[in-house]
């Protein structure tokens, strides 16, 4: 198995969570802090990791997910899938 990594637009970020398999994240790179995005079978995970400081926020569906992000994600951001 290889490790594949592909740049998406802010724009693709709702469906790809939608699609998200249990083997697949997606990482925000901002100016201030890294987020990463998984899920489980239940439910999705959002950690926020800012210069070694970790948290974790855990949403149902893909509408808390968008909605706890929303501020979050700064113009310059970059999104990548994995």
């Amino acid at each position: 198995m290889t490790y594949q990594e592909k740049e998406i637009t802010k724009s693709q970020l709702e469906k790809l969570l939608q699609t998200l398999d249990l083997d697949e994240g997606i990482r925000i790179e901002n100016k201030l802090n890294n987020i990463f995005l998984n899920r489980s079978a239940k439910r999705y995970c959002v950690n926020i990791s800012n210069q070694g400081n970790e948290e974790f926020f855990y949403h149902n569906n893909v509408k808390d997910v968008l909605d706890f992000l929303n501020g979050k994600i700064d113009e310059t951001s970059k999104i990548f899938s994995y």
